[in-house]
């Protein structure tokens, strides 16, 4: 079964590659920083619209965050 905390670790992993700092991060996606730091603490989850722009910032695979796959790479 596929938990919150996995998909919180996939994505903070994907954001810490992506050598953005969260307010950078925030910036591309008009949000406030500190809605990034509460995805990454666990406090809240993007909703599916601001997942998909995570996804395409970051160029990571949805499914991959979502934990439906092993690939990184946008690409998929």
């Amino acid at each position: 079964m596929i938990t919150l905390e996995q998909i919180r670790e996939r994505l903070a992993e994907c954001i810490k590659q992506s050598g953005m700092t969260q307010t950078e991060l925030a910036q591309k996606l008009g949000i406030k920083q500190p809605t990034i730091g509460q995805y990454l603490s666990g406090r809240a989850m993007p909703a599916l619209d601001t997942l998909a722009n995570l996804c395409r910032i970051l160029d990571a695979d949805a499914n991959y965050i979502l934990c439906q796959d092993t690939d990184k790479g946008g690409d998929a």
